[in-house]
């Protein structure tokens, strides 16, 4: 097994941790356990940053994956994907504002964005993890090259 099929199911699991360690986060808030949250929640967060990371590193360095299906299909997922993609970017800046706002202890603003950025990082999840079943579990595909090859004409 290579990296190529390795770092995604690896990417993927951070991302459903993620989205469970938020679950419990949420949770925990509302049972007015704010410790616990808080330290819940950062390693949801942390499970979200390295996610990024292993998909980032993959994408520099490894490459992506381009889509096994049918041509009839490819625009539905493009357009899944691309849905994914905006919740992702939505997910992750309401994420750091969230965080952000609970560490300056702006407690009503962070219940009120965290409401909001739960549910969107648990969308995103759901939808990461779709894509995910898509590309390297029903459908298959190959790989692109790595971006710096793309770059450098390696």
């Amino acid at each position: 097994m290579s990296l190529y099929d390795v770092l995604p199911a690896i990417s993927t699991s951070f991302i459903a941790l993620s989205a469970i360690l938020v679950a419990i986060g949420w949770s925990l808030a509302i049972k007015r356990k704010l410790e616990a949250h808080k330290k819940v929640m950062l390693a949801g967060a942390a499970a979200a940053l390295l996610f990024f990371i292993i998909y980032m590193s993959r994408t520099v360095f490894v490459g992506n994956t381009d889509w096994g299906g049918s041509d009839e299909m490819k625009p539905y997922y493009l357009t899944f994907l691309f849905f994914h993609i905006v919740l992702a970017t939505v997910g992750a800046v309401f994420g750091i504002t969230t965080l952000t706002l609970g560490f300056k202890s702006r407690f009503a603003k962070h219940r009120k964005w965290g409401r909001i950025t739960s549910v969107v990082w648990f969308f995103t999840a759901i939808t990461g993890i779709t894509v995910y079943v898509l590309l390297y579990l029903m459908y298959p595909g190959g790989h692109t090259k790595p971006v710096l090859d793309v770059l450098f004409g390696g």
